[in-house]
């Protein structure tokens, strides 16, 4: 195999690779040797089958499977032999028509990996701010506790239905012409006065009903509901109401421990403590994080790799607009978005950086994601699959380098912070609840560093560039829900679900880093052309995904 450099810029590089006709034929006459044993033929024993018969009858196929072959054994050679670490999959195509008996010539372009310099992790500073878990936090919990393990009793006779009580009754929706839509009928629906379940007007119109009355209400359906053919239509519900109850007073006693499966209320308090102190422990470990973030990021600076940061910048940049299509004026929020497409990628070529900076520091200390704890990744990523799915999963990930490095990353990086914890010179303060969730939320009055951030107006401020946290760092982008256009009786008068919260605009320090670079360069550089695919992964469970590798660019000529 012959190699020539075509490309050696930055991080970018390019090779030519020749692959002779005769180190594919020594291939081709392999494998034919291998098989001929096992093809069966009229008129031939088994296993007595000429090989050039099996040549004839095969030999389009084999060739492909050692051209294959080849190309996989040629790019491992290149990368072992230039010393490359491949910061993405590297593209291969095939140039012109192969055919069998000539060389192929295989074009392969990759970004490769930045030589990191050695991390300075001396001399770091952090201050903990802690808040204690006391008795008034418990007991608030306690109350709200015992607030959702309502008891209803039924109310006196005439008792008219008031906010907090719970009504039951049948109805049948109609349209303006006085048409039942379709969806629209149902018996026995409790709803509880001032929950805000149902669509707006509805719970209102039923204070003061009692049970055995009858009513007609109107409403309009919401514009954005989510059966098209109601949205911003008035209608109308015929009701019978068929009950009225009242929230009984739950004790937060023995009792009502026992209630929930515990033996006493003491045990339910120490439960809701730890709950809390853990709740507390996050959110110091949030902020020491961010601070800890902030001090790597401004005292390293080094190229990245364009198709790492490109390839962050997408993710976060699908899911924010993703959720602008959940505005009220979707066009707007685009429009706004667009504005700040810099900030943005900013943020990912941070986050690639910080993903770099720290899978070196990692390295360079020893820390390790054991073979075990990467079983119990795996064990619990593969919960979110059926029964069918979840093995095919598990070998998936076992196959595939990239796919095991996006469970491993979050682990590795945490680890790593932990270390650096342990380095740094940590100072603490005692602050409230709120102190701490305001400093997260913008630094502001807590060592706010390089970055500030614009309460107003929830701008990045120009001056210093802060923008707001994508929503990609902490999961995957969910797809829209279809809408549904026969709801069923319940979902008739059911408020639709609330808009999607527009992302608040915080520090870039919040950005948390991109998968550890070095998780990349174990990753085989080529498959085969039958690769395996898992199961599509639930939205719902992809909890703080790191930035996904691109995939391998197919060969313009596969050789399968």
């Amino acid at each position: 195999m012959q190699t020539v450099e075509t490309l050696n810029e930055g991080l970018k590089r390019a090779y030519t690779l020749t692959i002779t006709a005769k180190d594919i034929d020594k291939k081709v006459d392999a494998e034919v040797k291998r098989v001929a044993p096992q093809v069966r033929m009229p008129g031939f024993r088994p296993g007595k089958v000429p090989a050039n018969l099996v040549r004839k009858m095969h030999g389009e196929a084999i060739a492909q499977d050692a051209l294959n072959n080849s190309i996989q054994e040629g790019i491992q050679k290149l990368l072992v032999d230039h010393k490359l670490r491949p910061a993405m999959q590297p593209s291969v195509s095939l140039e012109g028509e192969y055919a069998p008996g000539k060389d192929a010539e295989i074009k392969v372009e990759l970004e490769v990996l930045p030589d990191v310099p050695t991390p300075s992790i001396e001399g770091l500073k952090l201050e903990r701010l802690t808040v204690p878990a006391d008795d008034a936090e418990v007991q608030k919990q306690l109350e709200q506790l015992a607030s959702n393990q309502k008891s209803w009793e039924d109310a006196p006779a005439k008792h008219k239905a008031a906010t907090g009580d719970q009504v039951t009754m049948d109805f049948v929706g109609k349209t303006a012409d006085g048409v039942a839509f379709d969806g629209g009928t149902g018996e026995g629906m409790a709803v509880e006065i001032g929950s805000g379940r149902l669509i707006p007007g509805f719970e209102d119109q039923i204070i003061g009903v009692k049970a055995g009355d009858e009513k007609q209400i109107s409403v309009t359906f919401p514009d954005d509901y989510g059966a098209k053919n109601l949205a911003g239509q008035p209608a109308t519900f015929d009701l019978k109401i068929t009950a009225v109850k009242t929230a009984g007073e739950a004790k937060i006693d023995d009792e009502f421990a026992k209630q929930l499966g515990l033996q006493d209320l003491e045990q339910l308090q120490g439960l809701l403590k730890g709950q809390i102190e853990q709740q507390l422990g996050g959110l110091t470990r949030t902020y020491m994080k961010r601070k800890l973030l902030d001090q790597l990021a401004a005292g390293h600076d080094f190229p990245v790799p364009p198709s790492m940061v490109d390839a962050e910048f997408q993710q976060i940049w699908h899911q924010l607009v993703h959720e602008t299509e959940h505005e009220e004026d979707p066009a707007a929020a685009l429009a706004e978005l667009e504005s700040e497409r810099d900030d943005y990628f900013k943020i990912a070529e941070r986050r690639v950086r910080l993903g770099l900076l720290l899978s070196e520091i990692g390295t360079a200390n020893g820390v390790e994601v054991s073979q075990q704890e990467m079983s119990r990744l795996i064990a619990q990523a593969a919960q979110q699959y059926g029964p069918e799915d979840r093995q095919r999963f598990i070998q998936y990930v076992q196959q595939e380098p990239m796919a095991a490095a996006q469970l491993r990353a979050p682990l590795f990086e945490d680890k790593v912070v932990d270390f650096l914890f342990d380095k740094a010179e940590i100072s603490d303060r005692e602050v409230t609840r709120e102190e701490l969730e305001a400093a997260i939320e913008s630094d502001e009055g807590f060592d706010t560093g390089t970055y500030t951030h614009d309460h107003d107006n929830h701008k990045p401020k120009a001056k210093k560039a802060a923008a707001k946290k994508p929503a990609a760092d902490e999961a995957e982008a969910k797809p829209a829900k279809k809408a549904k256009a026969e709801p069923k009786a319940e979902e008739a008068v059911e408020a639709p679900a609330k808009k999607a919260a527009k992302p608040r605009k915080v520090e870039a320090a919040d950005v948390e880093p991109a998968a550890p670079g070095d998780d990349l360069v174990e990753a085989e550089p080529v498959k085969k052309a039958a690769t395996k695919k898992a199961p599509a992964a639930k939205a719902e469970k992809a909890e703080e995904a790191p930035a996904k590798p691109a995939k391998k660019a197919p060969a313009k000529k596969k050789a399968d």
